[in-house]
């Protein structure tokens, strides 16, 4: 049965097979076969015929990198819930235990953090371990300690323990994101922004789904009960999809001969790239505008909540807070690809400038229009599409500068920041508490977007232009 099945995998008709029918291929094959017959599969062809493949310089597997990219976006999905359907657990888990929201909240921080801060390590150990071992195994340990993480927090009877689940789930959250974005940015020289952008929408967009779930879920059967079978169910799928990922061997990408953005030809290792003031600049900026937009993020049922508009129905029975929440994850999960694709064609940097621009004008917004229904949903909405963005543009320029040969160690570096600035969302309420209102905290960010805007467009961009006279750099090429 194992020859038949190789016989078939290389056979000619196998180019009329879809992207769906040759992934099942693959797997059974890899079942059935082991090591073997997994090196023989042929490459993956759209039904029309033209290929959508890259090929090994030294031959071997062919593998389509478009669905490399579905599956870490399917994997970005599900552990979208860890972060953004935070929310919806607070105040059930306030009313529930008496436990302060404070306290509570410092569980999202410390999840916030291990997420983050320890990406490099995981992203160190999937390009250490090699593109077919790495991504696969360090992915499928995320996806059992993201299960693990929720169930901890299901059983949670003190704040200790709910702080023991966010650092389970922080753990595998940020295995599964680190090495995901580091593939993402392997595969696609040519188009690292776009594909950057699609595989955070996953992490952005994915609780859109199971917003109303999550909700309807809480209000029957309790929170307790909501965080274990989402943990459950969202930890085993990765786990399982996890052993089809990875990594690009050498001249398997199509080369990037012409592109509209600086590009490195060579690789900085970690410890080159921690010595570059380029590095820490891109830091200070990923701080100041993740701490802003995580406010939002983690407090934006509060603020609804405390502007009176969170129970008002307003569209098809559905309450202010739940639209926003959706349109809000459409928002946040759509920036990324949108503006990754816009910095491939007009430059990072400029990108920045547009985003956070846009950003602080929307934190303006929604202190100014937000105690409206309608005003909050779509003053909300625009604070996320403008805020998503930096995990597409901050990784890619990450790689553009740095190299992709320990892309994702280097770009989990820089996502430690996410982690750092998950420590200023408490202020946010501490502020809000000693002014009275949210008005001060949107003011607040609304200046550390524009600052932003100002190192991107006369420091940063500056910085690379300087660097790049010295250094084997691709230059951009003019848009055609």
């Amino acid at each position: 049965m194992q020859f038949g099945c190789i016989a078939n995998i290389h056979s000619r008709t196998c180019r009329l097979y879809s992207v769906q029918k040759a992934l099942v291929l693959y797997v059974v094959c890899h079942i059935m076969s082991g090591k073997d017959a997994s090196k023989r599969l042929s490459q993956v062809t759209r039904e029309d015929g033209m290929s959508m493949s890259a090929t090994p310089a030294s031959g071997g597997i062919k593998v389509n990198r478009w669905t490399q990219l579905v599956i870490g976006v399917i994997c970005m999905v599900l552990i979208a819930n860890l972060q953004y359907g935070w929310t919806l657990f607070v105040s059930p888990m306030e009313k529930a235990t008496h436990w302060d929201v404070t306290g509570i909240q410092l569980a999202f921080s410390i999840f916030i953090a291990l997420e983050t801060w320890l990406t490099p390590v995981e992203g160190w150990i999937a390009d250490t371990l090699g593109p077919h071992r790495g991504p696969k195994l360090v992915v499928a340990m995320g996806g059992l300690f993201v299960g693990l993480g929720w169930i901890i927090n299901s059983a949670a009877d003190s704040l200790g323990m709910l702080y023991l689940g966010a650092v389970v789930s922080g753990i595998g959250g940020g295995a599964v994101y680190a090495t995901c974005v580091g593939n993402a940015v392997k595969w696609f020289p040519d188009r690292r922004g776009l594909a950057v952008g699609i595989t955070a929408a996953g992490y952005g967009a994915g609780a859109v789904v199971t917003v109303i779930p999550i909700q309807m879920m809480i209000n029957s059967a309790g929170y307790a009960s909501t965080f274990f079978w989402f943990g459950l169910v969202q930890g085993a799928v990765i786990f399982v999809v996890a052993w089809l990922l990875k990594a690009p061997l050498p001249g398997e990408v199509p080369a990037a001969t012409k592109v509209k953005v600086l590009q490195s030809r060579t690789s900085s290792t970690p410890r080159e790239m921690l010595s570059s003031p380029v590095f820490w600049l891109l830091y200070v900026m990923f701080v100041l505008v993740s701490a802003s937009g995580l406010m939002a993020t983690a407090q934006i049922a509060l603020i609804a909540k405390n502007y009176g508009v969170a129970s008002t129905v307003i569209l098809f029975g559905a309450s202010t807070l739940t639209v926003a929440l959706i349109v809000d994850g459409i928002a946040n999960g759509g920036a990324r690809p949108f503006f990754g694709w816009v910095s491939d064609q007009i430059g990072r940097e400029y990108t920045m400038a547009i985003a956070f621009g846009l950003g602080g004008v929307a934190y303006w917004l929604l202190g100014s229009l937000g105690t409206s229904p309608w005003g909050f949903v779509l003053c909300a909405a625009l604070i996320f599409f403008t805020w998503g963005e930096i995990f597409s543009l901050f990784p890619s320029t990450c790689t553009d500068t740095f190299g992709p040969k320990y892309a994702t160690t280097n770009a989990s570096f820089l996502y430690t920041a996410k982690g750092f600035s998950a420590f200023l969302v408490p202020l946010a309420n501490v502020l809000k508490d000693y002014t009275g209102s949210w008005h001060m905290v949107f003011v607040v960010a609304a200046i550390m977007n524009f600052i932003v805007v100002a190192l991107a467009l006369f420091v940063l961009r500056p910085m690379r232009l300087s660097a790049a006279k010295s250094a084997d750099v691709l230059a951009p090429h003019p848009a055609e």
